[in-house]
């Protein structure tokens, strides 16, 4: 009988999970929303129940382990998630352990972009190649790096932070304490702003824009041509460093691929040898908002 996995991919609006067998196969899914403001204790509850009601209708005997996708840091060693302020009350707090402990059964912890890397190299657009890197792009930017066919995680479990590279030397503060990452440039919450700034409306959103660039508004255009330099000086250097065959974007803002992907791609040419030299695929992601979920399930296979 084919074993299974179960992946939990909790993002701070939805809690998504699914048990997985070894070949991609979905056995079965539940999903929530992720109530935040009802606290730690109420999110581990609907982690454990999530967990439970897949593990009881699929069994216990062929479940290879849990794996969870969780924003933020991951101290891959000690299982705790930290330098997250989007979900209070896990700063610090060793999940991976507490949910063993209710439980008994063996968890891997995440970050959720690691993991959409790991789904798309697993099942999704990546299935063809070994290595590749993701940029996550929704209202700040996650990335994550595949090397070998498993995550790239540095010493402490902190590597492919790739929303934090610096594109611009004087560009704007970001709360990682650096100013001009990546993020700050190029995410949903960076158009908005720069909207605001080009007095295009003061609470407009990166849909607003888009929508206001597709009908003809140069101002919010230059936000999609700044997003989408910016975009191209992070991948170029990606390209640099690491020579892979595919790059991947995903997120919400992929609906304005057609405005941001000119500059993007014009910038990494005028920036790269080695992509003028190679020519690596950089598409979009395919999986979606389930690539989180595929990969932490696919981490228990590859233990």
């Amino acid at each position: 009988m084919s074993r299974y996995s179960i992946g939990l991919d909790l993002g701070g609006t939805n809690l998504r999970a699914a048990a997985i067998d070894e070949s991609g196969k979905v056995l079965e899914r539940t999903a929530g929303s992720t109530n935040l403001s009802e606290g730690r204790d109420a999110l581990m509850d609907d982690m454990t129940a999530a967990v439970l009601r897949l593990r009881d209708s699929q069994g216990i005997s062929t479940l290879a382990g849990v794996g969870i996708a969780i924003p933020g840091f991951i101290l891959m060693k000690e299982g705790v998630v930290t330098g997250n302020p989007n979900l209070p009350g896990f700063e610090n707090f060793p999940v991976r352990d507490e949910m063993q402990q209710r439980l008994g059964i063996p968890f891997i912890l995440e970050n959720d972009a690691n993991a959409a890397a790991q789904g798309e190299k697993w099942m999704g657009a990546g299935k063809d190649v070994n290595d590749l890197a993701i940029l996550t792009l929704g209202t700040g930017i996650g990335g994550g790096v595949i090397v070998d066919g498993k995550v790239l995680h540095g010493f402490v479990g902190m590597g492919g932070e790739l929303g934090h590279m610096t594109v611009n030397p004087t560009g704007n503060p970001c709360g990682c304490g650096n100013r001009g990452c990546l993020e700050k440039h190029a995410s949903a919450t960076a158009v908005a702003s720069m909207a605001r700034l080009l007095a295009l409306g003061q609470n407009l959103t990166a849909e607003d824009v888009y929508h206001m660039a597709m009908a003809g508004n140069e101002h919010a255009k230059t936000c999609f041509r700044v997003m989408g330099q910016s975009l191209g000086i992070a991948l170029a250097n990606l390209v640099n460093i690491f020579n892979f065959p595919l790059y991947l974007l995903s997120g919400g803002m992929l609906g304005a691929w057609d405005l941001f992907s000119p500059p993007m791609f014009e910038e990494i040419a005028g920036r790269s040898f080695t992509y003028r030299a190679t020519k690596p695929r950089i598409e979009k992601a395919v999986l979606g908002n389930e690539a989180g979920m595929f990969g932490a399930a696919c981490l228990s296979f590859l233990k």
